[in-house]
């Protein structure tokens, strides 16, 4: 696997040059120490329980895309519902396991690493596929896109759902360099962090870039690790067209976690499409 490019010039980062080699999976082997620090302060749960009664009302089996630390995966797998997930990463598909072994469940999900542009799965498996949280918009070339949604089909039993979950605001997040955006202790006795976060937007590649630095302090000692993160966002509409053109029937349209109507200023966009 090719390591992530680290970027360490001191300019402002709408001086840097696109980096075309950049892709969506970069990054996340260095995240997973912190992923779930920083979205415990961030994203929390808002969205867990959508996804907890989506899958309680469907059934299962189901698949996560991307499914990461676990963090929506625990919580749909205690309602009982049979549960796949999958992620490219190692370190995050650690921290997985590890959940899931303290866990007290009566099913417990099956984690597998694997590409979900072509997922390692038979015809017809899946009742439910879930995207939870924006993980499509890691896939930053329309073919990369196109290659899930058709894989994705190809899993999903005909009348099978299609959730994906949108972050809706990355291509109006303010650009800026340097900036410390979280401070605190990961875990009850783990190390004081501090995230220095940099943002720069591609317009004419749809991109929103977090150059991230954590630094990681134990008494007089510290530890700097740094990535890059990369997010592709498409109009609602744009991707509305490429999921219909996988195989799919639109089913909803929904602006927030409580399943209200989607409008263009909803502070999500969530895409409800069944196979046809």
């Amino acid at each position: 696997m090719t390591t992530n490019r680290k970027r360490t010039s001191s300019a402002d980062p709408r001086s840097l040059a696109p980096d075309p080699c950049i892709e969506g999976w970069h990054g996340w082997d260095e995240y997973a120490p912190f992923y779930d620090w920083e979205n415990a302060q961030t994203m929390g749960r808002r969205d867990v329980k959508f996804w907890q009664d989506l899958a309680a009302r469907l059934g299962g089996p189901a698949l996560e895309l991307g499914c990461g630390t676990g963090r929506v995966t625990l919580p749909v797998a205690r309602s009982g519902v049979a549960l796949v997930g999958i992620d490219r990463s190692e370190q995050m598909l650690a921290c997985a396991r590890r959940r899931v072994r303290r866990a007290c469940l009566s099913r417990r999900p099956a984690l597998v690493r694997g590409d979900i542009r072509s997922l390692p799965f038979g015809p017809r498996t899946f009742s439910l596929v879930m995207a939870p949280y924006g993980i499509l918009q890691s896939l930053l070339a329309d073919g990369d896109l196109d290659a899930t949604l058709a894989s994705t089909a190809r899993v999903l039993a005909p009348g099978g759902t299609l959730g994906i979950d949108l972050v809706a605001d990355l291509p109006s997040w303010q650009e800026y360099w340097k900036r410390v955006r979280l401070h605190g202790r990961r875990g009850s006795a783990g190390p004081q962090v501090t995230l220095i976060e940099s943002v720069r937007q591609e317009p004419d590649r749809k991109l929103t870039i977090f150059e991230q630095e954590y630094v990681e302090h134990r008494g007089t000692r510290s530890r700097r690790r740094q990535f890059s993160l990369a997010f592709r966002t498409l109009s609602v509409p744009e991707m509305t067209a490429r999921v219909e053109a996988a195989g799919f029937r639109m089913a909803a349209l929904l602006g927030d976690y409580e399943s209200r109507p989607w409008d263009p200023r909803a502070e999500v966009w969530i895409i409800l499409a069944s196979k046809k």
